[in-house]
Formats: C-alpha cells, structure tokens, sequence
C-alpha cells in the first residue's frame, strides 16, 4: 500500500492537485517536519549543550528561505530568525564561531545572516556577515589562489568549499559594493574544475591536493580517488546560487555558465535509467554496494530546476529534471504524518583525511552511515521541489511583462556600503517596503519583471502587459519628483486603450503625491480623495480590517484583507467600486477600450503586508495578492 500511495504522491507536482485532497505541496510538507523534529527550541537553551555553528543548519534554511518567500508563512521566518539569534546573544560575536580554525564550512550561515539583514535591516545581521567577511581575507590559500578547505587540511580544495564560501562572498559583494570579489568568486571555480574535472568523464573528483602529500591524494594528480555525488552536488549549488548576484555584465559570468552547462551535461550521463536519480559514486552504479544517495539527487534537480528557470541551460535538460524529481519521490520520500514527510537514504557525512583517517576509497564512502532526515539531504529536497512546484505553477501560461514605475516613485537612501540606490516598491526589495514577494507571485503565474525609470510613454510602453504605478512622490520625499502631466495621462491612457492593464496602488493624502495623479485616474473615472482612511495605531490591526464579500470577481479566495491608511475613491463611468466598506468606496476597477485599470489608495501589497511577520493569520495579504495577479492576467489574455 505505501508504494501505491507514493506514486500517487508524485501526482501533485506534475499533475497540481489531482485528486490528492487537501495536502500541503511537498516542499511545505517536508519544511513541516523540520519545524517539528530538527533543532528543536530546547537545544538553544542549554548553555553546556549549544549546538556547534554548522553549515547543516545553513542548508536547511536555504529551503526554509524558499518555503516562506512562496507561502508567505512567517512560521518558517520566525524558526530561522530565532535560531539565528541565539547564535548572536553575545555582542560583537557569533557563538561556537571561531575564525581562527579557518573552515571554510563555517562561511555557509553567512546567507541566512543576509538575508535576515535584507528583510528586518537590524545591524547586528550584518555585523555578523562583516566577520564572515573578515574570515575570508584571511582565510589560508593555495599558491594560485583557491581556498583551502580547512586550516587542518592545507594546500586541499574539496568540492564542498565552493558551496559553503562563494555564494555568501557573492551576495555579500554585492551588497557592500566589492566588484573586485566577482574576479576571485570566478577563480575558485575555475581552479577547482582545472584541478578536479576528468577529462573522459566530465565528472570532477572529491578533493585536490596540491602538496601532494596526503595518503589519499595521487601522487601525479593530487586527486582523491572518486567522484562522491555530494560534493558534485555541493558544486552545481554553488555555481547557481553565485549566479544570482554575480554581476550581467561583468566578463566572467559567461565562464561560470560555460562550467554549469559542462558540470551538469556531465552529471545526467550518469543518471540511473531505472530510477531517474543518482549513486554515491556517481560513476560506479553497478558496482556491488553502492546505492541510491537522496542528497545529491536532490541538488543535481534543484540544479537542474533552476539553471533551466534562469535560462543558463538549454530546454534539452527538462527530460533529466522530470526524471529525477519523480525518482527522488519514489525513491526517498515516505509519509511522516499529516502534511509531513521524511527523506529517506542521506549519507550522514564523507569527507577526506582527518584524525579517524578517511582514504577517499570506495570502501570508504560505503562505510559512512546512512540515514533519514539528515539536514543536508532535506535542505537541498526542500530546494528541489520548491523548483520544481514553482516552474509547475508557471507551466502552460502565457508569459506576461509587468512593468513596475520607478520614474513617479522615485525616492533614495544609502545602502550598507553607503551607496545611494533606489528603494521603496521595488521588485528588488527584500525590507519591508519592497515588492520582492508580490514580484515571486506574478513570475510563478507567468510574469516577467520589468522597472521603467524613464517617463511613460505610448512605446516604451507597448511590450508591458501590466503597469503598475505605486505612491507617486512628493517633494518632502525627493528633491526633484516627477509628477504626472497631461502628456504622461494621454500616453498612458492611449497604452490602456490598447488593451494594457494599469494597476495604481497610491497612498494617502500625507503620503502621496494625489491631486496631479488624478489628472491620470479621472481619465478612467476615478478620483482619488486625498483623506486618510484605517489610522491604525500600534497593533490595533482590527482598524485596518477591510472584509471581501464572497463570490468577488477578482478575490475569489480571500474574506478578509488589511490596509492602513487609505485615500478612498470617487467613482464615475466608466468606473465602478469593487470592494467598499461603510459606504467608502475602496477599492475600483475601470473597462477603457480594450484595456483594464484597478486602483486602490494604498501600496498595500508591499512585503510587511504580504510576508506574514507582522499581521495576524486572519488577514489574507498574501492570498489577496496572489488573486489579484490571477485576474490581471486574464484581464490580459482577454
């Protein structure tokens, strides 16, 4: 019966939903079972018993990252954050870190920190990252310049490095502005495949020693004896996840894509006919004792996933990627409980030399236990089916451009490395004030981002589906704004006309720049009244409650949203009021020509009201904005 059970498991992600009633998408399913069995509350109040700094942990919350930024869950948030400041509760420090060991595996956290600076901006995140940073500088390297893997292991570099250290180093030169970092970033790779790749398989081996002296290293090469899946798959991650903020132009990023396209053409050669996923041994599966291994399968997909979302691979891979994540399911994946389950078949730990000597030899790696739920395993299963749930949601819809206006809103504040950028309803905006998770829910419906600094007109218009203006500025908010004129309404209007769909999301009367917008919205029967609707004081949430009656045409799935501080609506033809609330007209939506226009007078959708830290789970932001997107689109498509 369980097998029966766990093909119909596989159903939801390739068939959304069918017929599998009311569970969870696996993804959620097993970040359930880490909220419930691993790093328990209690671990992080024994002070003789502290769990040590690990990059395990770091790996699970790369999937508990993905988990919250698609369900707006702020469980998943709440777990990381709290964890993550119990390591902080001594000032000036990191417990259990100490920089002086020079492991490159204690760099992995880093990219929690950030992103816990990114979304809360509390400094002591990002003081945090400064000493990750620190270690870094210092951190001991080979003669051409790849880090060793640990000061105990000098003059080494193992596959596992570039997935601990890279991806933070990237992110974190990014954000404090090191464009000298992304020459370096590209060197380990590069060192590492030049050093470790087979040129017969294409497959890298586990570790180089470039001393030559270890017992486990060739004597010619330096090479450990194996391809060990784990580390390949320590290897791909780290290739994707630096890509995300390695910079568009810069020369070398051609050269990481070059080395993804090679590592991953070599790794589907080796994926098993019969199952769809990997061995231990990458390249050993018939050998007697080797076995399905759940961690690297589970990175080789999430690789897979994302190189084909980001476009860094040819659509040739898909066939790999449906393989292996169906095998994955089958092969791993049991049921743990209701909407729980547990990942089955991770190889706890392999590694190269140390105190209990480790020989690289294939005996070796059948030694080490193997086991359920391990960390490493469930972040990068988390990982995988959070890409493949995502590409599924989008499969078989049109592709929309969604224009977000950055030329009426156009306000500027210094960044951490003191640069001054653009911020405030951003898609890039991870803080409260971005867009980042309404700009996640129009990609996984088929949206393609795009920001427009420049004044609106007719043509730069015309390959935008939607447009979205937010809380135009006033000049206590920027030294020079650009308001709306007569020629920016008519260009936009004649583009609405056409058939395009405008969303105007203002703000209210203290907030926003109101009377010369209306110059735009009355064009469509819309004024915006310049009051200020909901002042919500402190947690009173209840004042912000606005009630969506059922069976609305546009918010089919929610009852209940929060807005504060609102500039309510006059409504005319072709207008007419959408939501209204004690006789004040809330929300409105306009038929002009072949277009659509929705108007509310707030940004409301912005990431503190969508990502569920801060309200209350009776207020569905992040259903709302979901709904909304849904019924732009077919706008759209109409």
């Amino acid at each position: 019966m369980r097998k029966l059970f766990l093909f119909f498991l596989v159903l939801p992600m390739f068939i959304p939903f069918a017929g599998f009633g009311q569970q969870k998408p696996l993804s959620e399913q097993m970040a359930n079972t880490v909220l419930e069995k691993l790093y328990p509350d209690s671990l992080f109040d024994k002070a003789g018993k502290f769990p040590k700094w690990s990059y395990d942990m770091g790996v699970i919350f790369e999937g508990l990252t993905a988990v919250w930024r698609n369900t707006g869950d702020a469980d998943y948030f709440n777990y990381m954050q709290s964890r993550m400041d119990a390591y902080l509760s001594i000032p000036d420090s990191i417990k259990n870190y100490d920089v002086e060991d020079f492991n490159i595996d204690n760099i992995k956290n880093g990219t929690t920190l950030l992103m816990l600076y990114k979304v809360t901006g509390k400094e002591k995140y990002l003081q945090a990252c400064h000493r990750l940073y620190a270690q870094l500088q210092k951190h001991p390297r080979t003669h051409e310049g790849g880090f060793w893997h640990k000061k105990i292991y000098p003059y080494q570099m193992w596959l596992d490095g570039l997935y601990m250290a890279q991806p933070f180093y990237a992110e974190y030169a990014s954000l404090m502005n090191i464009p000298s970092a992304f020459d370096d970033i590209a060197n380990q790779f590069v060192y590492m495949e030049k050093n470790a790749r087979d040129p017969k398989t294409g497959l890298l081996y586990h570790g180089w020693d470039e001393s030559k002296k270890e017992r486990w290293s060739d004597p010619k090469t330096g090479l450990s004896p194996h391809f060990w899946a784990r580390g390949m798959g320590w290897y791909v991650m780290a290739l994707v996840d630096v890509l995300d903020y390695f910079p568009e132009d810069h020369p070398r990023r051609q050269e990481l894509i070059a080395i993804l396209d090679r590592t991953l053409s070599a790794v589907v050669k080796y994926q098993d006919t019969k199952t769809g996923v990997w061995y231990d041994i990458v390249d050993l599966g018939t050998r007697k004792g080797n076995y399905l291994e759940s961690s690297a399968s589970s990175m080789f997909v999430f690789g897979l996933a994302k190189s084909l979302r980001k476009g860094y691979i040819q659509a040739s891979f898909q066939k790999y990627l449906d393989r292996g994540y169906q095998g994955i399911v089958k092969e791993f994946i049991s049921v743990a409980g209701d909407n729980r389950v547990d990942l089955n078949k991770t190889v706890q730990v392999s590694g190269l030399g140390g105190k209990k000597y480790r020989d690289g030899s294939f005996a070796y790696y059948m030694s080490e236990p193997v086991v359920t739920n391990d960390p490493k395993g469930i972040g990068a299963f988390i990982l995988a089916a959070s890409e493949v749930e995502f590409a599924q949601e989008k499969k078989g819809k049109k592709q929309h451009v969604v224009t977000l206006d950055n030329y009426f809103n156009n306000e500027y504040k210094k960044t951490a490395s003191g640069e001054l950028k653009p911020y405030h309803y951003l898609w890039d905006g991870e803080d409260n004030n971005g867009f980042s998770l309404l700009g996640r829910t129009f990609e996984k419906n088929g949206g393609k981002l795009n920001t427009l600094k420049s004044a609106p007109t007719l043509k730069n218009l015309l390959k935008s589906n939607v447009y979205i203006i937010v809380d135009p500025d006033t000049e206590k908010e920027t030294k020079q704004p650009h308001f709306m004129n007569e020629t920016h309404a008519q260009q936009i209007a004649q583009w609405v006309n056409k058939g395009g769909v405008l969303v105007l999301f203002l703000n209210d009367s203290g907030n926003c720049e109101i009377k010369k917008f209306n110059m735009l919205a009355q064009k469509f029967g819309i004024t915006f009244n310049e009051d200020s609707r909901n002042r919500v004081k402190g947690n009173e949430f209840q004042t912000g409650a606005i009630p969506i009656p059922k069976g609305n045409i546009v918010f089919p799935n929610t009852s209940k949203i929060y807005i504060k501080e609102i500039s309510t609506l006059q409504v005319k033809a072709p207008a007419q009021a959408l939501i209204q609330d004690h006789g004040d007209t809330i929300i409105a939506t306009a038929k002009y020509g072949k277009g659509t226009v929705f108007a509310i007078g707030d940004p409301w959708l912005y990431n503190e009201y969508t990502d569920g830290r801060k309200l209350p789970k009776e207020y569905e932001n992040f259903t709302a904005a979901n709904d909304l997107v849904q019924w732009l689109f077919k706008q759209v498509n109409n």
